[in-house]
C-alpha cells in the first residue's frame, strides 16, 4: 500500500506562516519561512496552481533564505483582477510583492508559468533579480497540442471541480501516475470551488490563446538579455516540452547552468524534493 501523502505532513516541523499581504492593492496569499535577515527567495507556481506547489521545499530553503511561496495574481486565494492575464501583469504583481516585503533584491525560482514570469522579471528588472531558476519553464514556444491540453484539463477542472477532473489535472503534472495525490487534489478542489473561479481560470488561460501567447513569448533577444546567474532545470518526463527545449533555453541565456532530473514530470520540486532541494540550493548559494 502506498503511503498517504499529506501537505500537512510535509509542513509538520517547519516554522512557516500562511498569510496575506497587500501588494499594490492586490490581496496576496503566501506561505513563508526563514528569517527576515536572510536573502529573499520567491517561488512562483505554474498556470492554475498555488503556493502548495512548494510545500516540500520550504524547510530546506528556509535555512538559508527568507522564503516566500505566493499564490500569483489571479491564482489560488490571491485577488482576481477580472481581465485576461499576460506576463507583464504577473511581473508587476511580483515586483509589488517584493516592495511590500521590503526586498530590493531577490532570488526568483519559477516552475512552468512561474518560470516564464521569472525570466521576464529578470529581463525587465535586472537590478532586482539576483539569481534565477527556470524549472520546466514556459514561454519559449507555442505548441498547439500542449496548449489545447492545458486549456481542456484546466477548464474541465474549474467548470466541474469534481474529484476526477481535478485529479486528472494534477496527475498530468506528474511522472508517476500510480499515485492518487489525494491531498493536493483536495486542496486544489477547494480553490477551484471558489465563487467566480471559472472566470478566473479563463483569464489565466489567456496565455494559451495563440495571438496573446505570441506577444508574450521569449526569444533569443530576451533570454540573451538575462544577466542574473541562471539555472535551467528540466526533467525526463515533462509533459509540456522535452529536454531538448530546456537545453535550447539554457543555450540562449549567457552562462546558464543546465540540469535534468530523471523520473520527474512538471513538478520535480515535489516528485523528487530531495534532489531538487540539493541542486537548487547548490546553485542559489553559489556552490
Amino acid at each position: 500500500m502506498t503511503e498517504f501523502e499529506s501537505i500537512w505532513s510535509d509542513l509538520q516541523g517547519v516554522a512557516f506562516e500562511q498569510g496575506y499581504l497587500d501588494a499594490a492593492g492586490v490581496r496576496t496569499r503566501y506561505l513563508r519561512t526563514g528569517d527576515p535577515g536572510q536573502p529573499v527567495l520567491v517561488f512562483l507556481h505554474g498556470s492554475g496552481g498555488h503556493a502548495e506547489a512548494y510545500v516540500r521545499n520550504l524547510a530546506a530553503h528556509g535555512e538559508h533564505f527568507w522564503t516566500w511561496s505566493i499564490d500569483m495574481l489571479g491564482h489560488g486565494y490571491t485577488a482576481k483582477p477580472g481581465h485576461p492575464l499576460e506576463i507583464h501583469h504577473y511581473v508587476e504583481h511580483l515586483m509589488a510583492v517584493l516592495r511590500a516585503v521590503g526586498a530590493e533584491r531577490a532570488c526568483v525560482s519559477g516552475e512552468s508559468l512561474g518560470g516564464w514570469v521569472a525570466a521576464r522579471a529578470a529581463v525587465d528588472h535586472p537590478d532586482v533579480v539576483d539569481r534565477l531558476v527556470l524549472n520546466t519553464a514556459g514561454g519559449s514556444q507555442a505548441d498547439p497540442v500542449v496548449m489545447r491540453r492545458i486549456i481542456t484539463l484546466s477548464m474541465a477542472a474549474a467548470e466541474n471541480p469534481a474529484w476526477e477532473t481535478v485529479q486528472a489535472r494534477i496527475k498530468w503534472l506528474m511522472a508517476d501516475k500510480s499515485k492518487g495525490y489525494d491531498d493536493l487534489v483536495a486542496s486544489r478542489q477547494r480553490i477551484y470551488r471558489q465563487a467566480g473561479f471559472v472566470d478566473a481560470m479563463r483569464d489565466i488561460m489567456a496565455l494559451q490563446d495563440p495571438e496573446i501567447r505570441a506577444r508574450n513569448l521569449l526569444g533569443p533577444a530576451e533570454y540573451g538579455a538575462i544577466t542574473a546567474p541562471t539555472l535551467v532545470l528540466w526533467t525526463s518526463d515533462d509533459p509540456t516540452a522535452d529536454v531538448t527545449e530546456g537545453r535550447r533555453i539554457a543555450a540562449m541565456i549567457p552562462g546558464a547552468r543546465f540540469e535534468v532530473m530523471p523520473g520527474c514530470g512538471h513538478w520535480p520540486q515535489y516528485e523528487d524534493a530531495k534532489t531538487f532541494n540539493r541542486l537548487h540550493l547548490e546553485f542559489l548559494l553559489g556552490h
